[in-house]
C-alpha cells in the first residue's frame, strides 16, 4: 500500500484495503484437486469445471452465489409497482376535467349549455374515447381546461419516456421548440439505424448525432451499436409491458399512445424506428409476453417501462448465470448488467472465475480437443499424488503401511563399498570420501589458501545391492453395477493413487492397470481419470488376468502382483473365437474358464490378491476359492477405505517378496 506524505515522497506498507488485489485468483492447484474428485466421482471434465464455477472457492462467490443474488433482486422487481398509472392518472384528471365542466355547466340556462352537457353524457366510456372526443371541445370550466391539458402533457411526456429513458424529465414544461427538437432527433436517428442496418459506417455519423441531440441520451453511448442495443431493449420492453396488461387496459393504452404520436407528429417517424430497431436486434424477445412487476404502488408508462426492461435484464443475467443451455460460456455473462444488478463485486468475482478458467488451460492443466475439454497428463499426474496423499494420510491415522517421507531413500540395502559418481546415478553421497577426495585434490594449491573446493570428479556415491522390482497388474472392474453401488469414484481414484506411488516412489517396478466388463482393455491413467463405467453388461474376469498374464511375461525377472478391485462374481468369458459371452446367473462354463485363467496366473508365481466390494455370499465364496488356488487373500473393505487396503497390500507384498 503506497501513502503520499506532503514533501518527503512516499511511505509504502502492508495492503490494507480488502484482498491483495495482485494475489491470483485462486489457488490453481486446489482447483485441479476438485475437479480431479468432481472426475474420479463419474463427472466429465467440462461439468466438473462447469460444477467448480458454480461452487467458487477461496472466498469468491461461484455461478450459483450470484444467480442467488439476481433472483432475490428479480424477486424484489416484481413488486415495483402497476403499470397501469398512466391510465389510472388519466382517468382521475379526465374525471376532475368532467366535474369541473359539469359544475361550470349547471347554472347556466342556456340551451347550448345543456348540449354541451349531453356531449359529456354521450362521450365513449373507455378512457382513450373520452380524450379523444374531448380534443375539439370548447371547455368552459379554465379548471377542466387546465385538467385536460395535463392529460395532454402527461401522455406526451410518458409516450416519449417508455421509448426514450429520462425523457419525461426533459419534456417537463416544454415548448413548441423542445417538441420540434423531438421530432428532428427522432428522424436523424431513424437515418442513422437505418444507415447502420445497411452496413454503412456511421461512426462519424453517431458522433454528428451525439453532439446535436446528446441532451436526450443521458446514458451517454459511445458507440451506434451502443445507442441501438439501449434504444432496442427499451423498444422491447415496452411491447413486454403491453402484452402484460389486460385486453381492456392494452387497447385503452395503445389507443392514447396512437393520439399522442399522431398530436407530435411522430406516428409514421415512430413505428419506422420500431421496425429499425428490430431489424437491428432480431434477438431480442419482441412481442413475448414475459415478467411484469405487479407491486400497489401505480407506475407511469416510462417507469413500468423501465420495470419491465429491468425484469428482463435480471431474468437474462439470471439465464446467463444459469451456464444451463447449450454451448454456454462465462464470455456470455453480461458485465454491465451484472454490474448495475450486484455492484463492482460481483464483477471482480466474475472476472476471477474467467481468469481461473484461462489460467488451468494456460498453465497446461486443461486441454481443448477438437471443442472437448479433458485432463491433461500434468492433471492427471496431480490428481494421483493427490489421491496417493490421501491414502498415506489415512495410512498414518491408522498406524498401518509405510508413510510419505521427503528424501527418495537408497534403491537397496548399503554393501559398504563406494565408487565414483557417474552420471544418472540415484544412490546415496558417501559425504565423507568425496571431501576426502577434494582435500587430496587441492592440497598442494596454493599457499595460504585453505578453503577445499569440490569439484565433480571428487563426488563418490555407496554402492548398494541391487533390489528386484515388482510387476503389478492392477485388474478393476468396470461393470454397471459399480456405479449403482457408488464404488465406481473409489475405484478409479485408488487407481491412480497405487499408479501414481508405483512410478514415482518405486520407478523400478512395473504396473499395468487393467479395467474389465463384457471385454478387459488396458487404461492409461490418463483414460482412467476421465473412464465411464461400462453399460454393457458381464464382468469377464478372465479376460482380464489374459492381459494380466502378458503383461507379467514381459517382466520376468520381476516379482508378479495381480491385484483385482470387483463388486461381483464372472458373467462374461471368451468364447474359443474371442467373442464374449455373458449369462446371468453365471454359467459353470464362465466359472470354469475363469478358474482355469486363475490357476495360470498362479502357475506365473503371482499373487493375486482380491478385494471383494459387496459382501454377497456367492461372491465371497467364489473369491475365497481363487484365491485360494493362487496362495493370495480376499479383503472386503469398504469403499471410502479401498485405497488405503489396496495401497498398502502392495507395499506389504514388497516388503515380504524382498524378505524371501
Amino acid at each position: 500500500m503506497v501513502r503520499p506524505r506532503p514533501g518527503r515522497g512516499y511511505r509504502y506498507g502492508r495492503w490494507r484495503g480488502g484482498p491483495d488485489p495482485l494475489a491470483p485468483p485462486y489457488d490453481l492447484g486446489s482447483a485441479v484437486d476438485e475437479i480431479g474428485d468432481s472426475v474420479l466421482g463419474g463427472s466429465g471434465v467440462r461439468e466438473a469445471l462447469r460444477e467448480l464455477l458454480r461452487r467458487g472457492m477461496d472466498g469468491r462467490r461461484g455461478l450459483d452465489e450470484l444467480r442467488r443474488s439476481v433472483r432475490e433482486r428479480l424477486r424484489q422487481a416484481r413488486t415495483a409497482g402497476r403499470m397501469d398509472g398512466t391510465l389510472q392518472e388519466v382517468r382521475e384528471l379526465l374525471d376532475r376535467a368532467l366535474d369541473a365542466e359539469r359544475r361550470a355547466l349547471f347554472p347556466d340556462p342556456d340551451d347550448a349549455a345543456r348540449l354541451a352537457e349531453a356531449e359529456l353524457d354521450a362521450l365513449p366510456e373507455d378512457t382513450a374515447g373520452a380524450v379523444r372526443a374531448l380534443k375539439d371541445y370548447p371547455f368552459r370550466s379554465a379548471e377542466a381546461r387546465e385538467a385536460y391539458q395535463q392529460i395532454q402533457d402527461l401522455l406526451r411526456r410518458e409516450v416519449l419516456d417508455s421509448s426514450f429513458a429520462n425523457m419525461k424529465q426533459a419534456l417537463e414544461n416544454a415548448t413548441e421548440q423542445d417538441v420540434q427538437a423531438v421530432r428532428d432527433m427522432v428522424a436523424d436517428l431513424s437515418s442513422l439505424i437505418d444507415a447502420h442496418n445497411r452496413g454503412e459506417d456511421t461512426d462519424e455519423r453517431f458522433r454528428e448525432f451525439m453532439e446535436k441531440h446528446g441532451q436526450f441520451f443521458p446514458d451517454d453511448p459511445q458507440s451506434v451499436d451502443e445507442l441501438i442495443d439501449s434504444l432496442a431493449r427499451r423498444a422491447a420492453a415496452q411491447e413486454r409491458m403491453m402484452a402484460g396488461l389486460s385486453p381492456e387496459q392494452r387497447a385503452e393504452l395503445a389507443d392514447l399512445m396512437a393520439q399522442t404520436m399522431s398530436d407530435l407528429g411522430l406516428a409514421s417517424e415512430m413505428a419506422h424506428l420500431q421496425d429499425a430497431l428490430r431489424q437491428a436486434r432480431p434477438d431480442l424477445p419482441w412481442g413475448q409476453r414475459g415478467q411484469v412487476p405487479d407491486g400497489e404502488q401505480a407506475l407511469g408508462l416510462g417507469d413500468a417501462t423501465s420495470a419491465v426492461a429491468e425484469l428482463a435484464d435480471l431474468e437474462a443475467l439470471s439465464n446467463q448465470l444459469s451456464q444451463g443451455y447449450a454451448g454456454a460460456s462465462l464470455a456470455d455473462v453480461d458485465e454491465e448488467l451484472l454490474e448495475q444488478a450486484l455492484g463492482r463485486d460481483a464483477v471482480a468475482d466474475l472476472a476471477a472465475l474467467r481468469q481461473l478458467e484461462r489460467e488451468l488451460e494456460r498453465q497446461g492443466y486443461l486441454n481443448r480437443s477438437d471443442g472437448k475439454l479433458e485432463l491433461s497428463p500434468k492433471a492427471v499426474r496431480r490428481l494421483g499424488a493427490t489421491a496417493l496423499r490421501r491414502v498415506f494420510a489415512e495410512l498414518d491415522a491408522t498406524g498401518r503401511g509405510e508413510h510419505d517421507v521427503a528424501d527418495a531413500g537408497a534403491a537397496g540395502e548399503l554393501t559398504g563399498a563406494s565408487r565414483e559418481w557417474r552420471f544418472g546415478d540415484e544412490q546415496p553421497l558417501d559425504v565423507v570420501r568425496t571431501v576426502r577426495n577434494a582435500v587430496l585434490r587441492t592440497a598442494g594449491g596454493t599457499r595460504g589458501d585453505r578453503r577445499v573446493r569440490i569439484a565433480v570428479e571428487d563426488f563418490e556415491v555407496v554402492e548398494t545391492e541391487r533390489r528386484t522390482g515388482a510387476a503389478v497388474a492392477l485388474l478393476v472392474d468396470l461393470s454397471y453395477s459399480m456405479a449403482l453401488r457408488g464404488t465406481w469414484g473409489a475405484a478409479k481414484s485408488t487407481a491412480m493413487a497405487l499408479h501414481s506411488l508405483v512410478t514415482t516412489r518405486f520407478p523400478q517396478d512395473a504396473i499395468q492397470i487393467i479395467g474389465f466388463s463384457s471385454t478387459a482393455q488396458v487404461l492409461r491413467p490418463e483414460t482412467l481419470a476421465e473412464l465411464s463405467v461400462d453399460t454393457l453388461q458381464g464382468t469377464n474376469l478372465q479376460h482380464g488376468l489374459m492381459l494380466a498374464r502378458r503383461f507379467l511375461a514381459r517382466h520376468r525377472d520381476a516379482e508378479p502382483v495381480v491385484l483385482v478391485v470387483t463388486d461381483g462374481e464372472p458373467t462374461a468369458h471368451l468364447e474359443d473365437d474371442g467373442t464374449p459371452y455373458f449369462c446371468w446367473p453365471p454359467m459353470p462354463e464362465t466359472i470354469a474358464r475363469t478358474v482355469a485363467e486363475v490357476e495360470r496366473v498362479a502357475r506365473s508365481g503371482a499373487t493375486l490378491n482380491v478385494f471383494a466390494l459387496d459382501p454377497e455370499p456367492s461372491l465371497v465364496h467364489f473369491v475365497h476359492d481363487i484365491t485360494a488356488r493362487a496362495g493370495g487373500r480376499v479383503f472386503t473393505p469398504d469403499s471410502d477405505r479401498l485405497g488405503e487396503y489396496v495401497v498398502a497390500d502392495y507395499l506389504r507384498t514388497r516388503r515380504g517378496r524382498r524378505a524371501r
